[in-house]
């Protein structure tokens, strides 16, 4: 039997030059299917042959530094950043799945869009001029928290004489130092953990810090510590809304800690920006954004455990420029950018999405 010929070295990089050609988001390599592109929101499959596990190993071991390939054979998940000079740089992320091994690339664009081009709603722009406190930017995975908060970084780049310290797994956007010192390093390549970075980066003099993600209570521990005296924290969470976002910092932490850590969260949550991707009419996709202050009023909540009324907080604070998720999504379904049925699907409280969608419609 004849056997298949492994692709050539420049194979992956023709797959990056038809992602910039065809306006892809990301590259999926899944063995025991072809490649696919994400383009629109949507997997379109490349041309090629199903990918077996000798084509995958051919076009990614030769991308992926030599320690992060052996932590991948032996633990079946990693992830890093790779750049193909004067094209783009890459969020790569290796895993294992039922049918063998897969991968995700994401094509990073060549530097941090502002707050404007990114469209955040006008408010955000407080955040970057925080003295000092913790601010969450929350959404699902892949929805665009890491590309918020290097908007955020970069109005403080442009803006502020400071020294701000980078926790990241990879680095995904580069910057430059502007006004400010940008201090990066690199999960797997400059730390171990995020806590290891966050212990060494308080000895750094940072005036902030930029946690990739807040995963373990080590490491909220120190972000919140860190809060408390006076560095502006930035940190990601998994969560949907603000107030989702409050109770997945305190229920991350052992039950004796948590007592004190709302004590502290109280205190020193300065904002929380909670975002969604959802899918926008003709193709593609827009973020709808969910935006939280800080004040004695949520510190009041936070202490007294009535996170449930957070959403009651976020409404009577607009004239302040807070956001509540479903209006956010309402407004995006009145310019006719996305669907009702959507905006439902992904509303905070849906039933009453589902009427005030139903009442539109009645309208018209």
């Amino acid at each position: 039997m004849t056997q298949t010929k492994l692709p050539e070295p420049e194979t992956i990089q023709r797959f990056f030059q038809l992602m910039r050609e065809r306006g892809a988001s990301d590259l999926h390599l899944s063995v025991g299917r072809p490649p696919a592109l994400r383009i629109g929101g949507q997997l379109d499959p490349v041309r090629w042959r199903i990918l077996s596990e000798r084509d995958y190993e051919a076009l990614l071991s030769p991308l992926t530094p030599p320690h992060l390939w052996e932590r991948f054979v032996a633990k079946g998940d990693v992830g890093f950043a790779y750049e193909v000079e004067g094209l783009a740089r890459f969020r790569v992320n290796l895993f294992r799945h039922v049918r063998g091994a897969g991968a995700v690339l994401r094509m990073i664009p060549p530097k941090p869009l502002t707050m404007r081009q990114l469209g955040l709603p006008a408010s955000v722009r407080k955040i970057a001029s925080l003295p000092d406190g913790l601010v969450l930017v929350t959404g699902p995975t892949g929805s665009g928290k890491s590309t918020t908060l290097a908007a955020i970084v970069d109005e403080i780049n442009r803006t502020r004489n400071l020294h701000l310290i980078a926790i990241e797994e990879p680095i995904e956007f580069v910057h430059d130092n502007l006004e400010a010192m940008i201090s990066q390093r690199e999960i797997g390549t400059d730390a171990e953990t995020y806590a290891d970075a966050l212990r060494g980066a308080l000895r750094e003099d940072p005036d902030a810090i930029l946690i990739g993600e807040l995963r373990d209570p080590e490491t909220i521990e120190m972000a919140l510590t860190a809060a408390e005296a006076g560095i502006l924290v930035f940190g990601t969470l998994h969560t949907r809304s603000a107030a989702k976002a409050i109770d997945r910092i305190i229920g991350e932490l052992p039950q004796r800690w948590q007592d004190g850590a709302r004590s502290m969260l109280s205190g020193v949550l300065k904002g929380v920006v909670a975002q969604q991707l959802v899918p926008r009419q003709g193709g593609g996709t827009v973020a709808a954004y969910e935006v939280l202050f800080g004040s004695p009023a949520l510190g009041t909540l936070i202490r007294e455990r009535k996170t449930g009324l957070v959403d009651n907080l976020i409404a009577a604070g607009k004239a302040a420029g807070m956001i509540r998720m479903d209006e956010s999504l309402q407004e995006l379904v009145l310019r006719g950018t996305v669907a009702p049925e959507n905006a439902i699907e992904l509303a905070i409280d849906r039933e009453a999405m589902r009427k005030w969608a139903a009442s539109q419609v009645k309208k018209t």
